[in-house]
């Protein structure tokens, strides 16, 4: 039983991370549930799932979550701080940092520290801190499992190949709701539109991010410092079925790619269950029809 802290759980990820624990209960617990300022949700979450420990970042909401949960066994803390300090117990086993821009990175850290493995779904931790991330996971034998579908594939196409270090590596994008789109078409797009993406569900800050391509460049400067390469190592394709999910191509000019349907519980539960594979029940399989 792998006990799991997830930072952000009211967010897109941490919902989608849920979903996968609750249908592995056999496999996985949770121990730790934070937010930010969602606290209806938190409340429900907490009630649902029964964590040891719930943490509410905005302090004025701490009252209205602790007399929520007044009658279960689950300790109520509130504040950034308590964010930090709550992967630090030694109960928990995996730390999922799923919260938004750069607030996920000294949560990540105190982890790091204190030796729990990381599940990543903060690319911005990677973006203003990989080299010490990567050092300091180093140092102290941690492993970083990325939770992006483009760098859980990579990382998933890098298994067993310890000894070939990739040529480079290709990251695929979807092109967002905008692909095709004149300068003249963009001037008139909305918010909502931008939020429609068409393969991927994901949370609002990451969609806009990915209609306007800025969260590829993000996930370029991931890569570098995940895989410790050069950014001319580095290619970005569009690929707007969003099926392959990544490439890694090798001094021998193969290239291995990992696909599956868009589904973010898919790398989600990939990095929980690491280094097995889990059996899903959630995922439709990939029919392909041979024509004569």
């Amino acid at each position: 039983m792998k006990r799991i802290a997830i930072l952000g759980s009211t967010g897109s990820i941490g919902c989608q991370a849920l979903d996968v624990i609750e249908n592995h209960s056999q496999r996985f617990e949770v121990e730790v549930l934070t937010a930010g300022k969602n606290k209806d949700l938190l409340i429900e979450q907490a009630i649902r799932f029964n964590p040891r420990h719930v943490v509410i970042g905005e302090e004025s909401m701490y009252k209205d979550v602790r007399d929520a949960l007044s009658s279960f066994p689950i300790m109520v803390h509130s504040g950034y701080q308590s964010i930090i300090d709550c992967v630090t117990m030694k109960s928990v086993d995996i730390v999922l940092t799923a919260m938004v821009g750069f607030s996920g990175l000294l949560p990540t850290i105190s982890a790091i520290k204190n030796h729990k493995t990381i599940a990543l779904a903060n690319k911005e931790t990677m973006v203003v801190a990989g080299s010490l991330i990567t050092r300091m996971a180093a140092d102290n034998k941690v492993d970083i499992i990325p939770v992006d579908s483009e760098h859980s594939a990579i990382f998933q196409c890098l298994q067993g190949e310890s000894n070939n270090p990739p040529e480079k590596i290709i990251l695929t994008a979807s092109g967002g709701p905008f692909r095709g789109k004149n300068l003249k078409e963009l001037e008139k797009v909305t918010c909502d539109e931008a939020l429609k993406h068409p393969n991927w569900n994901m949370g609002n800050k990451i969609t806009i991010d990915s209609a306007t391509l800025m969260n590829k460049g993000l996930e370029v400067i991931e890569a570098r410092w995940l895989f410790n390469l050069l950014p001319e190592q580095i290619e970005v394709i569009i690929h707007p079925q969003s099926i392959i999910h990544s490439m890694v191509q090798f001094t021998d000019g193969s290239i291995k790619a990992q696909m599956g349907l868009p589904d973010m519980r898919l790398p989600i539960q990939y990095a929980l269950g690491y280094p097995q594979r889990i059996k899903s029940d959630f995922l439709p399989r990939f029919l392909l029809f041979l024509l004569p």
